[in-house]
């Protein structure tokens, strides 16, 4: 690993920002306390509610984690086919009992706001989504001691990181479990993302930066074989996911394992953006129809989700998983990294075992 990053964590396992409520304070804690990477995720969070998680980490351990934020999105949805969705949505209105949300709720997610409170109070490490920074931000991150990752999904992405200052890159392939980390959203290339291992070589091959690698990571052998591959650390967000410290609605836990989910796929279904998850009937129903429009969508559904959640309904909620999902083990998060440690360990000895013959 690079020393900035063995500096953070003893073991080269980062546990992924789950905006949406899995990646809370327990969950983050319970990793960096093991020797991982905790992260929490500021997205969909309000400013406040980002500071109040950042202090909750702090008391439960003095190891160091990262803060994930969503960069502001521009304006180019089209109002006509989020309008066309709405009435598409209707009937699941009227089915969950719940109005539709407004879907011009804001785009920003309070970036401003939460950068002036991570860089008053700074934290270990600030990773971002949906975007890079300027190079004025990671500028100042950099003065402030923050640790910095953009997320990329492609080696021009990284490229952008890379000019614009960014520490590191969250190298991220098709395989992962929730929203792609694209830096613009273009439904021309729906479906077209690379292969976590192809991602990692073409990446590696274009910028001089340390790469996390996530995608489909769930065993500890997979870590190994990004490292390989040349990652400095394994990213997991399923993995994690199903773990007691994790605030992931219950119904979510379950359908990690459960026989009536068979398969993932990337949807627009439930915020506007390729996302992947468990295929249910929401994503069914709605997926083809569903307008390239982040963040109006996934205001228009909010209730909708919380309230098939309130249902005890998975056919409603956003089951967001990788490709790995079926491998996910109910483990205390701490024993989880060290067992993925292990798995690791014992993966890359038979590697240069092998390689010795």
């Amino acid at each position: 690993m690079s020393s900035a990053l063995t500096d953070l964590c003893r073991h080269p396992i980062v546990q992924a920002p789950m905006a949406g409520g899995a990646s809370c304070p327990p969950l983050a804690a319970a990793v960096s306390e093991a020797g991982g990477l905790g992260f929490l995720a500021a997205g969909y969070k309000t400013a406040d509610g980002m500071y109040q998680d950042v202090k909750q980490v702090r008391g439960l351990t003095s190891q160091p984690f990262g803060v994930n934020l969503f960069m502001p999105q521009p304006g180019t949805a089209d109002p006509a086919a989020v309008e066309v969705y709405r009435h598409q949505l209707a009937g699941e209105a009227a089915w969950y009992e719940t109005p539709l949300g407004d879907p011009d709720s804001g785009r920003d997610d309070g970036y401003e706001a939460k950068l002036a409170i991570l860089l008053d109070d700074p934290v270990p490490v600030v990773s971002f989504t949906f975007g890079c920074p300027t190079r004025d931000v990671l500028d100042s991150f950099a003065k402030a001691g923050t640790f910095t990752v953009v997320t990329v999904t492609s080696p021009d992405e990284a490229q952008a990181a890379q000019w614009a200052g960014a520490d590191a890159v969250c190298v991220q392939g098709i395989e992962a479990g929730g929203h792609q980390g694209t830096h613009r959203d273009d439904p021309a290339f729906d479906g077209a993302g690379i292969g976590l291992l192809s991602l990692i070589a073409l990446v590696r091959e274009t910028v001089q930066l340390p790469i996390i690698a996530a995608g489909g990571l769930m065993r500890g052998g997979q870590i190994a074989g990004a490292l390989a591959a040349g990652a400095v650390a394994g990213q997991l967000g399923t993995a994690f996911l199903v773990c007691p410290e994790s605030g992931a609605n219950a119904l979510h836990k379950q359908a990690m394992t459960n026989p009536l989910f068979v398969r993932t796929e990337l949807t627009r279904a439930f915020s506007g953006r390729p996302a992947r998850g468990l295929v249910n009937r929401f994503m069914r129903e709605h997926g083809p129809y569903a307008p390239a429009a982040y963040p109006e969508v996934h205001h228009l559904t909010s209730g909708l989700r919380k309230a098939a959640a309130k249902a005890g309904d998975p056919q409603g909620m956003a089951l967001w998983a990788g490709q790995g999902h079926r491998m996910a083990r109910e483990l205390p998060a701490g024993q989880l990294v060290e067992v993925l440690a292990a798995e690791a360990d014992s993966a890359r000895a038979a590697l240069a075992l092998g390689g010795s013959r």
